[in-house]
């Protein structure tokens, strides 16, 4: 069982930077493609970034190109996202997920992971 576990949330002011971390347990972090999704309030959850097992493939949605970075510190069994020039249109719930399935190498749909944290509240202030 693949247990995640997501920190680094809190309250940041526009164009600010936040940091969120996702420490990866019960399972070999190297074997999981790992994603990172968000649900802002009335809203669905939406796909944000995703980095593939070996590190060398990563998707970001349009919304955040340019502005986010997802990387995995696989000695650590961490995957972090680092945020900046947030805008108040990034406040959700972030959560990381895992994908263990090997039939692909990554994925931008919530439907193919398997596995996900409890979130993190961002909250940006105009």
């Amino acid at each position: 069982q693949v247990q995640l576990v997501e920190s680094g949330g809190g309250l940041a002011q526009a164009g600010g930077s936040l940091r969120l971390s996702c420490a990866v347990s019960g399972g070999t972090f190297s074997s999981c493609a790992l994603g990172w999704f968000r649900q802002g309030p009335g809203k669905e959850r939406e796909f944000v970034a995703g980095i593939s097992r070996s590190g060398t493939k990563i998707y970001y949605a349009d919304s955040v190109k340019g502005r986010f970075s997802i990387s995995r510190e696989n000695a650590k069994n961490t995957v972090y996202l680092q945020m900046n020039s947030l805008k108040a249109e990034d406040t959700a719930v972030y959560y990381c997920a895992a994908d263990i399935s090997l039939m692909r190498t990554l994925s931008r749909f919530a439907y193919n992971y398997a596995y996900w944290g409890q979130g993190t509240q961002v909250t940006v202030s105009s």
